[in-house]
C-alpha cells in the first residue's frame, strides 16, 4: 500500500554516496523509511544495513532506464534529485564547452530523465514528491547578492533546473505529483568547501521537513532548507 508523505514510505536519493545525499539517506533510514541510495559506486564508508544501494550514473540515460527497469512496480513516495557536479575550472577565461555541457548533463538533464523514468513508480504512492536539489546560485534575483562564485556552468545549470521544476510541476500535477526546487544552503560538504556554513545534518533535516509538509498546491515552489522562499 502506498504511504502518505510524513509517514515512513520509500525514498530514492541520487548522489547518495557522500555529502548531503549520504546524510539524507541516513536520516530517512533512521526515521524508518525504505531508502534506495544511488551512486556510481558503493561508497567506501558504506551505508546503514537498512539502506538499499542501487548503482546509477545520472549522466548516462541507459543507466537511468536500467534503474527504472529494476524498480518496476515498486511504489516511490519521494524522489530526491541530489546528484550534482561543478566545473573543474570555473571562470570566463577557463570556460570550456565540453565541461559546461557535462555540468548541464548532470545537474539539469539528469533530474528530468529521472522524473520521466520513475513517473510510474511515483504514481503508485499516495502523495508523491520530486525534490530537485537546486541552489540559490541559480536565482536571477538573489544569486549574485552575496555570492562571488564565477562557475558559469553550475549557475546556469541550476537556473535551468528551476525552469525544469516549474515545467514538471505543471505537467505532473494531474498525476498528483508535487515537484519542488530546494536550496540546501551553503552546506559543509566536499562540494561546499571549507568556508561553508550550514551543517549537513541541519540542511538534510530542513529538506526532509519541507518534503513532508508541502502539498500539491505549492508544487513548483523554490524554497530554502529553512523554509524561506527563494526569488527566481
Amino acid at each position: 500500500m502506498a504511504t502518505e508523505r510524513g509517514q515512513a514510505g520509500a525514498v530514492l536519493i541520487t548522489g547518495a554516496g557522500r555529502g548531503l545525499g549520504h546524510e539524507l539517506a541516513r536520516q530517512y533510514a533512521e526515521a524508518g523509511w525504505q531508502v534506495i541510495a544511488c551512486g556510481r559506486a558503493f561508497p567506501a564508508g558504506g551505508f546503514d544495513q537498512r539502506i538499499e544501494f542501487q548503482p546509477l550514473n545520472v549522466t548516462d540515460p541507459a543507466s537511468i532506464l536500467a534503474l527504472a527497469a529494476r524498480l518496476a512496480g515498486r511504489p516511490l513516495d519521494v524522489l530526491v534529485n541530489n546528484a550534482a557536479v561543478r566545473s573543474q575550472a570555473p571562470g570566463l577565461e577557463a570556460l570550456a564547452p565540453e565541461s559546461f555541457l557535462d555540468v548541464l548533463s548532470a545537474n539539469t538533464l539528469a533530474p528530468l530523465l529521472m522524473a520521466k523514468a520513475l513517473r510510474a513508480n511515483l504514481r503508485l504512492a499516495a502523495r508523491p514528491v520530486i525534490a530537485n536539489i537546486s541552489s540559490r546560485a541559480g536565482s536571477m534575483a538573489e544569486g549574485l547578492l552575496d555570492d562571488n562564485d564565477d562557475d558559469y556552468a553550475y549557475r546556469c545549470s541550476k537556473s535551468a533546473l528551476n525552469m525544469a521544476t516549474v515545467q514538471l510541476a505543471r505537467d505532473l500535477k494531474p498525476a498528483g505529483i508535487t515537484v519542488l526546487a530546494l536550496h540546501p544552503g551553503w552546506v559543509k560538504t566536499d562540494m561546499g568547501g571549507p568556508e561553508a556554513v550550514v551543517p549537513t545534518r541541519l540542511s538534510a533535516e530542513g529538506i526532509r521537513s519541507i518534503i513532508a509538509t508541502t502539498g500539491l498546491e505549492s508544487s513548483g515552489a523554490f524554497v530554502a532548507f529553512d523554509g524561506r522562499p527563494i526569488a527566481w
